[in-house]
């Protein structure tokens, strides 16, 4: 494997910063490595949908995945170790997170859609054309919730891969008091993991073609939502 992508697969320098904000970093993404892994390892998985993965690998094609940011917690424990590459922020709050996603088996490409969006969806692009498949909080990193972006939609156009939507629904979990209002699983829970179906955006897709798309996966990602609701009355 070329060292540019070998990068990608291992936490960043952090020489920029100073000593305080280099233990905290670290302290940072070790307490969330330790808390997602050893609340993960307690629930109990259901899968529906998966016929929509083994059929994007069985026409030849990686998936573009994508989620609402709500749902990260699980979801990052459920895709582990597959190397997926992600976009995180280029920011304080961005070096932790990277750094526990690279403990999960995640790549990362340093961007988000206010600081070096277009440089991280380059390097999407790149990696795509190696065979990586890649993921997108969909609404991230700062929202409004349960509002898609075009991320995922841009770098299907591209690369000719599909988008992959997918949720997991929780059936106990907690919620904190950010702006995505992220679900914490309570251990032991039970949980699903919805595949939705997977779609293409036209190498040559206008804008407002583009525009549709991303209504689409807007669609694709409220209907999953909905599912896991149903799942989860469905066994109270």
């Amino acid at each position: 494997m070329e060292e540019k992508i070998r990068q990608v697969f291992r936490p960043a320098d952090l020489s920029a910063y100073s000593l305080r904000e280099r233990l905290t970093i670290r302290l940072a993404a070790g307490a969330f490595y330790l808390l997602i892994k050893a609340v993960g390892r307690t629930v109990k998985f259901e899968t529906a949908g998966a016929k929509h993965l083994e059929d994007v690998r069985a026409d030849g094609k990686t998936p573009i995945y994508a989620v609402w940011h709500d749902r990260i917690f699980l979801g990052t424990y459920y895709l582990r170790d597959r190397r997926i590459v992600v976009i995180t922020s280029q920011s304080f709050d961005g070096e932790y997170i990277a750094r526990f996603l690279t403990r999960f088996g995640f790549g990362t490409a340093r961007g988000s859609s206010t600081r070096g969006g277009v440089g991280a969806l380059v390097e999407m692009i790149r990696l795509v054309k190696r065979g990586f498949a890649t993921a997108f909080t969909i609404d991230g990193p700062k929202g409004p919730r349960y509002v898609a972006k075009s991320g995922a939609c841009l770098l299907a156009k591209k690369t000719g891969q599909p988008i992959l939507p997918f949720l997991v629904e929780a059936e106990r979990f907690t919620t904190v008091g950010s702006w995505d209002k992220l679900q914490i699983p309570k251990p032991f829970t039970r949980a699903k993991f919805f595949y939705g179906e997977p779609f293409y955006v036209p190498a040559d897709a206008s804008d407002d073609e583009l525009e549709e798309k991303r209504a689409e996966l807007q669609s694709r990602l409220d209907e999953l939502v909905e599912l896991g609701k149903q799942w989860r009355e469905s066994i109270k």
